[in-house]
């Protein structure tokens, strides 16, 4: 989350000279188990190591569907559902939900297991990121339109589109305030 993209661009999902990509080809599971290094003052692990999990895994994500460089543009409706302990084996689950002409979101589900257990896993968080694909130059770059296989990909890839016009929307409000703070003559 470090890396910074320019303001993404007005997106379409019209790329008709870049083959798509099925959801399966980028999906991909990181796995790791948390160790006394990762904990909080309160003795479970760190929301910040979540997050650097959730954007390593999506970043790989977007890299493989994009076939290059990819950096985190944003992160929206980071939800932490349970504490995560010492001795939890981390699973976190990402892929490409929704494509534009130079832009992905990512959706990631983190699960926790206990290493020595044979429970199944729990959900633990959730996230949704955009990812800018880019170039050598750090340009944007056109990225493959994702191709949702099952009816689940297809409702994640209607749920993204929502997500980003509210993105849109909050971004073009944000703009218009501040204009007008701007003309009244008021300074921040």
């Amino acid at each position: 989350m470090t890396d910074q993209a320019s303001a993404p661009e007005p997106e379409t999902q019209d790329t008709p000279d870049i083959p798509g990509k099925p959801t399966s080809a980028s999906r991909t599971t990181l796995s790791h188990i948390m160790t006394n290094s990762d904990t909080n003052l309160l003795g479970t692990v760190h929301g910040g190591v979540i997050m650097k999990l959730v954007d390593d895994a999506a970043g790989a994500v977007a890299g493989r569907h994009s076939g290059g460089p990819a950096v985190t543009a944003s992160m929206d409706e980071m939800a932490f559902l349970e504490p995560v302990r010492v001795g939890d084996l981390v699973h976190v689950k990402a892929q490409v939900n929704w494509t534009g002409r130079t832009s992905m979101e990512v959706g990631v589900r983190v699960l926790a297991e206990r290493w020595n257990e044979s429970a199944p896993p729990t959900q633990v968080g959730s996230a949704y990121l955009v990812f800018a694909a880019v170039d050598a130059d750090g340009k944007p770059r056109r990225v493959p339109p994702v191709l949702p296989e099952t009816e689940r990909d297809k409702r994640r890839c209607q749920e993204a589109q929502i997500r980003r016009t509210h993105r849109l929307a909050r971004r073009r409000a944000i703009m218009e305030l501040r204009a007008k703070r701007a003309a009244d003559g008021i300074e921040d």
